[in-house]
């Protein structure tokens, strides 16, 4: 049943922060799963979603992800859970891409607050 499979291959692509890439795993309101890639020295803007709750887990590489101020550092494996009014911002402070799943529930798009 090949028809079901997703993958970047098939997935809707996007880019943000003019050099990162996303693809869109799974694009519910209630729940979303995204494969992102942050080549090295990148880094999402600060933000909070007031809703959304958020799971990143690194699939290859390290990112680092700003919690308030504290910085956790994730390796291939490796997850964080950043809940609803947390301010946080994900980078990539390694030499080598980083490449993880933000899943979300509900969906983050109209939740994002920049601080």
């Amino acid at each position: 049943m090949d028809a079901l499979k997703i993958n970047r291959a098939n997935a809707e692509h996007y880019v943000w922060a003019d050099v990162c890439d996303g693809w869109r795993l799974l694009d519910g309101q209630d729940l979303s799963v995204i494969e992102e890639e942050m080549p090295p020295g990148t880094r999402e803007t600060r933000h909070v979603h007031m809703l959304a709750n958020q799971v990143f887990y690194v699939l290859g590489g390290t990112l680092t992800i700003e919690i308030g101020g504290n910085l956790v550092h994730l390796h291939a494996g490796d997850a964080c859970n950043v809940k609803p009014g947390q301010k946080h911002q994900a980078q990539n402070v390694s030499g080598e891409p980083a490449r993880f799943l933000v899943i979300s529930a509900p969906t983050n798009w109209a939740d994002r607050q920049q601080v």
